[in-house]
This record gives structure tokens, sequence and C-alpha cells, in this order.
């Protein structure tokens, strides 16, 4: 990967963005890509377009979440421990004994995720995962007025991990799912901007996905394209104890993971694969036979319909602290989303 664009990545993955607080997110990713586009927007809700060709007759969405999992301070008590809350689909079994960042409109607060020691704790509760409302975040303060000045009810609070580098190109980050998404379809644009694109494209980072597809909703109704790709982080079954006859067989550096169901146009998947050969970009498939949770199920059901496809990044550790991709799988996503697109036609008809 270039250095410009791992430099940018680093900055992406480090940058905190809870569902409802994306807008220092959206900062970084206008500064990246505003040399490689025509202009640049936000609506209502914070999604953020990013168009070239927008007169042209054929309309092409690209989507990428950049809000993440977190949590929410709902409660202060005397001492000034602060209870919280899930944004999104938090696994508790991951949180206690995490350093976190609690994010006041003064500034970031570092505390830390506490629960009872092992010590403390009876003979037959060891061993078993806490719940969310058994937990606390310790900020350091000694009583509840002292933690009034710093924080308030309804701050977001995010998991204080940042940015890894492994051998063989593998990265770890926190927030991979999905700001690797919106990596992809950012890097998408520059790759496009000394090539002939026949369409218009709409590169709109997404907000509020983890709490129910709320920014691809709003976006793809005000886009309004013909087609539609979602880029998100898909499985890597890889890893010991997975059943790959239950999820399928998914491997870091086995290239972007294409999707085939009812949420995906059969021609616009036809076209992946396609653009995937000619560029002798390795692939995988998988089988969704419902709904696949993502943007692109947004997207499909906007206005009288749109033709959805779905790219999904090979990720190991989905929604904890250390979401692992590789970097080969990162920019293969890429270059299959820009070569799709210059193949596309004014004409094209994604009709089955």
């Amino acid at each position: 990967m270039r250095k410009e664009s791992l430099t940018f990545l680093k900055h992406l993955l480090s940058t905190p963005s809870p569902s409802g607080f994306e807008e220092k997110i959206q900062q970084v990713c206008k500064a990246y890509v505003k040399p490689y586009v025509d202009k640049i927007y936000k609506d209502v809700h914070g999604n953020q377009y990013h168009v070239i060709n927008a007169d042209a007759p054929l309309r092409v969405m690209l989507a990428g979440h950049v809000d993440e999992i977190a949590l929410m301070v709902n409660h202060i008590d005397d001492k000034g421990f602060l209870g919280f809350q899930a944004i999104g689909g938090i696994d508790a079994s991951v949180l206690d004994g995490q350093r976190v960042q609690v994010h006041h409109e003064k500034g970031a607060v570092p505390g830390v995720i506490g629960r009872k020691a092992i010590h403390l704790t009876d003979p037959d509760e060891r061993g078993k995962p806490m719940q969310i409302h058994q937990m606390w975040i310790d900020i350091g303060a000694k009583n509840k007025k002292e933690a009034q000045r710093l924080v308030a009810i309804g701050d977001p609070a995010t998991i204080d991990a940042g940015f890894l580098e492994l051998r063989n190109d593998r990265v770890v980050a926190r927030a991979m799912d999905d700001r690797i998404g919106a990596f992809v379809i950012l890097e998408t644009m520059r790759l496009l901007h000394k090539r002939k694109v026949p369409c218009a494209v709409y590169c709109v980072t997404t907000v509020q996905e983890e709490v129910g597809l709320r920014g691809a909703t709003t976006s793809a109704y005000g886009c309004n394209p013909h087609a539609g790709i979602a880029v998100d982080v898909a499985h890597a079954t890889d890893h010991p104890n997975c059943d790959n006859k239950r999820y399928g067989a998914f491997t870091l550096d086995g290239g972007p993971i294409l999707h085939l169901g009812p949420n995906i146009n059969p021609i616009v998947a036809k076209g992946l694969i396609a653009a995937a050969k000619r560029k002798r970009i390795p692939y995988q498939v998988e089988a969704a036979p419902r709904g696949t949770g993502t943007d692109a199920n947004a997207m499909q059901l906007s206005r009288g319909g749109v033709a959805t496809g779905l790219i999904g990044v090979p990720n190991r550790y989905m929604h904890s602290p250390v979401e692992m991709v590789s970097l080969r799988d990162v920019e293969q996503c890429s270059e299959l989303l820009a070569e799709w697109i210059c193949t596309l036609k004014p004409s094209t008809s994604f009709i089955p």
C-alpha cells in the first residue's frame, strides 16, 4: 500500500466515531478525498457525499459506514463511577479491563472499565462473563461532583485500542467495522481520478449503520442511484474453533468476498465477478440467503428499488478491539470496485 494511503488509514482508524457522533471522522475523510472529487457535502444525518460526474445519466452509489460500536454514559454514582449502555452490537465479554476514552464536549477523558476482582468473586461465579450493567467506567474521580465536571450523561465512550501492524501485511484496530469499508470506497475515488468514468459516482461515508442502517436509508434516497455497492467487513473464518460448514470458508489474503442472494442484484454480481477475473483479482463467494444486515439492505429498498452489490473485506474477530484485516485484500477491494465502475455504460440496465 502506498505511503499516503497507509497514513490516511492509520488516521482513519485512530479517530473515534460512535453512532451519532461521526463529525470528526467525516472531516478526516473529506481532507483525504478532496483532490479526487468534484464536490463534497453533508446531509442532516451527517452522511458525507463525495461526488464525481454528478450530471451523468447513470448514477452509482458507494457506501461504507464510518460509525463504530461504542458505549454511552447513562449514570454517575455518588463515588464518581460511570454506568453505561451499549451503542450497537457490543460483546460484553470483551469489555472488562479495557481502557476507554469518554468523549465529552470539552475533550476526551481517559478511563478504564472495572469489574469485581476474581479474588472477591464467589467460586461459582468465577469465569462467567459479566453483563454490561455489572460493569462501570472509572475515570479516577473522587466523587460524583468531580465526575460531573468532566463527563455528562449521554457522552459516548470508545475502547482505547490503536492501530497495530503485524506480519504479512496484516493490521489490527478497533472499528475496522466499517472504517475499512469507508477507506475502500475513498481509495476507489482516488483510483478513478485519472480514468474515464462513464457514470456519476456518489461515494457516501454513511452514519449510524450500527444502530439500524439509518444513514444508508436516507443517503440512498438522496442519491437516487441506479446501482449501489456497499463495502463492509465480512467474517474471515480461518481461525481456530470456527465451523466452516456452518459459516463458510473465508480467509485473509483470499481476496474480496462477493455476496450472492436476494439482497444482491444478479447483473451487479456478474459484473463484479467478471471484473475480478479480467483484473486477475482473487475473490471469494459468500451465500447470503436473506438480508445481509449491511448498508446494501437499505440501498436495495430505497425509492423504487436499487440494484445492489456487497463487497466484504475479510475480517477476523469482528466487534472486538482487535479486528484484523489484510492490506492486500483491502487494496484488491478498491481495485475491483474501480474496474467494475469503468465497465459501465450510460445505457447499462440492471433489470434481471
